[in-house]
């Protein structure tokens, strides 16, 4: 009896000791996937250390100090940001990159929609279109700014010809000579380039949206615009929230198209925030300046994404 019970506490002390070696293989495992996940994803942890955060907080130590491009560099505490909110060149590019951002983001989302709604069906010539449509976002900004400052150039370009032939000879005036009108092609250039990127990100959610949801509502009987305002938008909600911040963000980060296409004229009212950091920084040669500058600009642009994130994201995100 002895030996049966000895057996017995062996036996149950060896069914006591698997369970406990397979929790411990069982936790091994994912340890180990996570050190192997660690070790794929360091060289871009520090590729991004190197490049991006390291660089961002010197912008930020750079911004509390006087740094001129030669000569020693001196500690001025806030008084760099308190100056950018008294200096009219750089609070009336403020007002202009507002303007020009209220402008082309609802251009480029109603463009973008509007493109998307045509082309997401697949009938015949459906995928030409869309192939035009995208072709603009392949052009770079440079290249894209001096192919539209020939298309409006009245000498020679093709749009003030168009215009005469019409009957429309005052129309052909120089455009790059006003405010409005400077603006106004920089506007048509942007959208003609970057609206079939929101028609791609467009079409994209618009093919998450259930099809039965879709065949209910027609044989409900909602028409087009029924449906675009009950079933499109509001499941288009995320979407739209990536389209306005990225359009947003890049708006008022606006500076390859108006250096080339404008030079900031006429008169210097078509400088940007971007310009303007720009040119403190590397025309003046106030790097302290242009760093606290672009430290108020990198806020702005947190602020104004989170709220954006905060109001557009779906009931499902609460």
């Amino acid at each position: 009896m002895a030996e049966t019970k000895e057996i017995a506490v062996n036996s149950s002390g060896r069914k006591a000791l698997a369970p406990r070696s397979s929790r411990r293989s069982r936790r091994s495992g994912p340890r180990r996937s996570q050190t192997v996940g660690a070790l794929w994803a360091a060289p871009a942890l520090i590729m991004v250390a190197i490049f991006f955060v390291l660089p961002v907080i010197y912008m930020v130590y750079m911004s509390f100090q006087n740094w001129p491009l030669l000569g020693e560099h001196t500690f001025v505490g806030l008084r760099n940001y308190t100056d950018a909110l008294q200096d009219p060149r750089f609070l009336e590019p403020v007002k202009f990159t507002l303007v020009y951002t209220l402008l082309i983001v609802p251009a480029l989302l109603v463009a973008g929609l509007g493109m998307a709604s045509l082309v997401k069906a697949k009938r015949r010539g459906s995928g030409l279109f869309r192939t035009l449509f995208f072709l603009p976002v392949v052009v770079g900004f440079a290249a894209a700014g001096y192919l539209w400052l020939w298309f409006v150039n009245p000498r020679v370009g093709p749009l003030p010809q168009i215009l005469r032939d019409l009957g429309f000879g005052t129309l052909q005036d120089p455009w790059l000579g006003t405010t409005s009108g400077a603006l106004l092609v920089v506007c048509l250039m942007v959208l003609w380039k970057f609206s079939g990127f929101t028609m791609l990100l467009f079409m994209t959610g618009m093919q998450t949206i259930p099809d039965d949801i879709v065949e209910a509502a027609r044989v409900d009987g909602a028409g087009r615009w029924r449906m675009l305002r009950s079933i499109t938008l509001p499941l288009l909600r995320r979407t739209i929230a990536l389209v306005v911040i990225l359009t947003t963000a890049g708006s008022l980060l606006a500076f390859d198209q108006f250096f080339v296409m404008t030079r900031g004229g006429p008169n210097n009212h078509t400088i940007t925030v971007v310009y303007a950091i720009y040119r403190q920084s590397f025309s003046s040669f106030r790097l302290g300046y242009g760093a606290a500058l672009s430290v108020m600009l990198a806020l702005v642009l947190l602020v104004i994404s989170a709220i954006q994130l905060r109001l557009l994201r779906s009931d499902d995100d609460d």
